[in-house]
């Protein structure tokens, strides 16, 4: 019997899927910008030039982190955990507002989003805390309560950014990864219920979001104010109809719809390619997402069970309320659209997800076929 351990080969229909998306997403981002980049700086190709540095900083990093062999990460977890929440405390101090909002740390001629790295640090350290917990997670003092701690402290300082977005996407992760990991579901369902009346009030705290979700109920109240990206994306749906204007042909993108190239590409993508190219690609992405499901189902630990599920629900959530937003049945909470919308650290924080997801299938693969030696 031969003493070389098989290295395990990754899941090439996830990479394939990945890369496929992200050059999608090039393609939309030049074609719902480069009217605004003419606009702004001139120059047809600033946000695609930007876009696709990103991209290929991606790529090398998903493949980077493919290498890895990915239980490496559950002692790591805690040093990137605390140095998300050094960023996150930075951002605070030092960062730039836009909006009223202090979200980005600028360096140079590039803004860093601490909050988008905040969720992928935080899957793999509740990963490697509830794996270590083992069946004390089903005790509220001994497991949930100091994950609940952790998260609390990474909710807080998103929240005094604010961005009600990614606090909202942050809490789902924390309490997908508690299901996982098999914490008492009487556990999670009090906190639930005592975590409403939080949320309602951070809903209804600030007058912009009470406008965010009357507009999202009835956005003909106030066309012309908060309604009016929300009729805008739903002009641009409507003007695509079953098969679309074809690419580069939407009218929406022509400053009419804000956002066009971030927040609400989506609607960019039902315009140029109708209700036909729309579900295309959100069979494509939802074909990406069973691959990682699957993957993540068939670790053989409970890190990479709870990692690979964290990653999986990371991405559908940002998916589900970025297309819910511009097909109007969910509020707008300025999440990206994964790999498609513009915004280097939402893409480099999903592909370095897809990278370890990859890995998390290496080693799978390769405990496979050394059963099989």
């Amino acid at each position: 019997m031969s003493n070389i351990k098989p290295r395990g080969r990754p899941d090439f229909i996830l990479l394939i899927l990945t890369i496929l998306l992200v050059g999608f997403g090039l393609i939309m981002v030049f074609s719902a910008s480069s009217t605004l980049a003419v606009y702004k700086h001139q120059e047809a190709m600033f946000y695609i030039y930007r876009q696709g540095l990103f991209a290929a900083i991606g790529l090398f990093l998903m493949l980077f982190l493919m290498g890895i062999p990915f239980i490496r990460w559950k002692k790591i977890a805690p040093i990137l955990l605390l140095f998300t929440l050094i960023l996150l405390i930075l951002v605070l101090i030092i960062g730039t507002s836009v909006n009223g909002a202090k979200r980005w740390i600028v360096l140079g001629s590039f803004n860093l989003q601490p909050s988008e790295w905040a969720k992928l640090s935080l899957i793999l350290y509740l990963a490697a805390l509830i794996s270590n917990k083992g069946e004390r997670i089903r005790d509220f003092k001994k497991g949930l309560l100091p994950i609940l701690v952790v998260a609390g402290i990474v909710i807080l300082l998103v929240m005094l950014q604010p961005d009600f977005g990614t606090m909202s996407l942050i809490c789902i992760i924390t309490l997908s990864c508690m299901i996982v990991g098999g914490a008492n579901l009487r556990h999670i369902l009090l906190l639930g219920l005592g975590a409403l009346p939080f949320l309602t009030f951070m809903a209804i705290s600030k007058s912009y979001r009470i406008q965010r979700l009357t507009s999202f109920l009835n956005p003909l109240a106030d066309p012309s104010n908060t309604g009016y990206q929300v009729l805008q994306s739903f002009m641009a749906l409507g003007h695509g109809g079953l098969t679309g204007t074809g690419l580069g042909g939407s009218v929406q993108k022509l400053q009419y719809l804000p956002e066009a190239h971030t927040d609400f590409i989506f609607a960019i993508i039902g315009e140029e390619f109708g209700f036909t190219g729309s579900s295309l690609f959100i069979v494509l992405f939802f074909w990406l997402l069973s691959r990682g499901f699957l993957i993540a189902l068939k670790s053989k630990d409970l890190f990479g069970l709870i990692a690979g599920m964290g990653i999986v629900i990371m991405i559908f959530t940002q998916f589900a309320l970025n297309a819910g937003a511009v097909v109007g049945i969910l509020p707008v909470t300025g999440v990206p659209l994964p790999f498609i919308s513009y915004g280097g650290s939402a893409l480099l924080t999903n592909m370095a997800a897809v990278g370890l997801l990859l890995s998390i299938s290496r080693q799978n693969n390769r405990l496979l076929a050394e059963q099989q030696l």
